[in-house]
């Protein structure tokens, strides 16, 4: 009775020690370029954005839309190779307004997370 107490206890300390990894297997943004809600004077060339975690190149995507609704990115978005944290696409010489990117990854796990954020070219 007290060896199958024993491993019953140990079996469910080890399942609780794996909860929060489990929790925490999304991809989420860490930090981008253009910020999140930046102001800026010059027309960007490119937006990057790095993650907390690995992604999965082939389910990750990246477009940048005008206000108006308008893709403006040549569609080239990718995950970086040699940091498969960073999902990042060229942009060309954009007019000033203000700028929504979307986002959506696909962490190594097989989770998927998707955002958007804005920034402002004055």
């Amino acid at each position: 009775m007290f060896r199958t107490t024993l491993i019953i206890a140990l079996c469910s300390l080890a399942l609780c020690a794996a909860l929060p990894q489990w929790a925490w297997a999304h991809a989420f943004p860490d930090h981008a370029e253009p910020r999140v809600g930046a102001a800026i004077t010059d027309s960007p060339t490119r937006v990057r954005i790095w993650f907390d975690g690995v992604l999965e190149p082939l389910f990750s995507t990246l477009q940048v839309r005008n206000m108006s609704g308008q893709q403006v990115d040549p569609g080239d978005g990718h995950v970086d190779e040699s940091d498969q944290t960073l999902l990042e696409g060229s942009l060309p010489h954009l007019p000033p307004g203000t700028y929504r990117v979307f986002w959506s990854v696909v962490a190594r796990d097989g989770h998927r997370t998707q955002g958007d954020y804005t920034f402002t070219l004055r």
